[in-house]
Parts: structure tokens; C-alpha cells; sequence
């Protein structure tokens, strides 16, 4: 949460920024994400829709206490920050 405090302070003072996000539950396309976050020193926010990720695992067997330990699991393999998630809904 960190990081959109800073950002929005920035933003206030008049810097032009942003976050890279991604809606996914794909591992290629989760590992792709965070590479790209990680070359460029930033947060990364990782968004699953209801249909995706639900109480009931959705289409990918997933509830959100799973989808979280899979994407904090794959950010730890890779050598990212968990630190630097942003996880959403």
C-alpha cells in the first residue's frame, strides 16, 4: 500500500505516473508480469475477476487464499518482492 500512497502524493505534486497491472490467472502471463515489474523497478498490481477466482475456485480451481499463495509462490521463484504485489479483485 506503500507505493500508491507515494504514487498519489507524486501524482499531487504533478508527476505524471501510473501502475502496471494485469488481469490474469495464467502463469505464463503471471511470470511474464512480474519480469516485466521487476526490469523496471516497480510494483506490480495483479487483478483476478470473480469468474476466474472466487469463494467456490472459479474457473481456475482457485479461491482468493489460492490465488494469493500461487502468485506470492511464483513472485518468491523468481526473485520478486512480495513486498512489490499489489493483489486485487
Amino acid at each position: 500500500m506503500k507505493h500508491l500512497t507515494e504514487m498519489v502524493e507524486q501524482h499531487k505534486r504533478g508527476k505524471a505516473n501510473g501502475i502496471y497491472a494485469v488481469c490474469s490467472a495464467h502463469p505464463l502471463v503471471l511470470e511474464s508480469a512480474i519480469r516485466y515489474a521487476q526490469a523496471n523497478h516497480s510494483p506490480l498490481l495483479i487483478e483476478a475477476t470473480s469468474n476466474q477466482v472466487d469463494q467456490f475456485g472459479g474457473y481456475t480451481g482457485m479461491t482468493p487464499a489460492d490465488f494469493r499463495h500461487f502468485v506470492c509462490h511464483l513472485a518468491d521463484s523468481l526473485n520478486f518482492p512480495q513486498e512489490q504485489l499489489i493483489l486485487g479483485g
